[in-house]
């Protein structure tokens, strides 16, 4: 397997200038692209999160609308004393 080594010593020094201004801009655009990797996970995370949270609130809304919530008052009959009389049959005589 080949190996390549850059040996700094050996090389002039507007080389190891222009060497040193790549690394720094290798570094510099690596942390800007991670910044802007965490920045736009944490968007899709916040999408997420905010869909996850309607659908909830959906749902409960639903179930909340599933029962008709009123007031009422119990009316209670009057008990008879005797049994009723049987009805009529027209048939029967």
């Amino acid at each position: 397997m080949t190996t390549v080594r850059i040996n700094m010593r050996e090389r002039s020094l507007p080389e190891r200038i222009v060497y040193g201004v790549l690394l720094l801009a290798v570094l510099v655009l690596g942390f800007f692209f991670l910044v802007a990797a965490l920045i736009a996970g944490a968007i899709l995370a916040a999408v997420i999160l905010l869909r996850f949270w309607w659908v909830k609130r959906k749902l409960a809304k639903a179930a909340e609308e599933e029962f008709i919530t009123t007031e009422y008052t119990v009316v209670e009959r009057e008990k008879l004393e005797s049994p009723p009389p049987e009805p009529r049959n027209p048939n029967r005589q």
